[in-house]
């Protein structure tokens, strides 16, 4: 199987293979409100997700967490550009970096990974598995600009990059307020 980018993964399953799952993760990406309009795949992950411990997912992973009707009444992080998406699923948009709601972990946007992943590590295999993680991959950011957020960035800086996102905007939005539909959402 090919990703975005020619990134090959091997020894897949398909996810009607899958009897079961401890924790279900879902990685954003462009194609995220694409997904969400794909019925078979929808049915799959919803099925998954209804037996997983934990439900999890970084960036506009959390848009398809939503669509699965996973985060009514929840709060969750997304990526800034996209996280006001969250309100058609019934979700709290939080900014955080890291957001958990009970067994929903969610993370923003891609660095947050990180931080993400050392969160769902810690409550896996606690906190001094998480910290000999971190330290293994030298993760102490110290990020040579002050423009990684929307308060913080330069508002020239923020103008250019929301002019770029806005062109995805409508088909984005469009994508999910037709999964938001079919979950009786407005």
């Amino acid at each position: 199987m090919e990703s975005e980018g020619d990134l090959v993964f091997a020894r897949t399953r398909r996810l009607a293979d899958i009897p079961r799952c401890d924790l279900l993760f879902v990685p954003g990406g462009v194609a995220a409100t694409d997904i969400i309009n794909d019925l078979a795949f929808m049915a799959e992950f919803t099925r998954l997700g209804a037996e997983a411990r934990y439900l999890t997912s970084v960036c506009t992973g959390s848009l398809v967490l939503g669509a699965a009707g996973f985060l009514k009444g929840k709060r969750a992080a997304c990526h800034w550009a996209w996280r006001d998406m969250l309100t058609l699923f019934g979700a709290t948009p939080d900014a955080a970096r890291v957001v958990r709601d009970g067994d929903i972990i969610t993370g923003g946007g891609v660095t947050a990974g990180i931080d993400f992943a050392l969160t769902v590590a810690a409550e896996l295999a606690g906190e001094a598995f998480a910290q000999s993680v971190q330290l293994g991959i030298e993760y102490a950011p110290a990020p040579p600009f002050n423009a990684g957020r929307p308060e913080t960035a330069p508002p020239e800086i923020l103008a250019a990059v929301q002019a770029r996102m806005g062109q995805l905007l409508p088909g984005r939005r469009a994508g999910a307020q037709m999964a938001a539909a079919r979950l009786g959402l407005p």
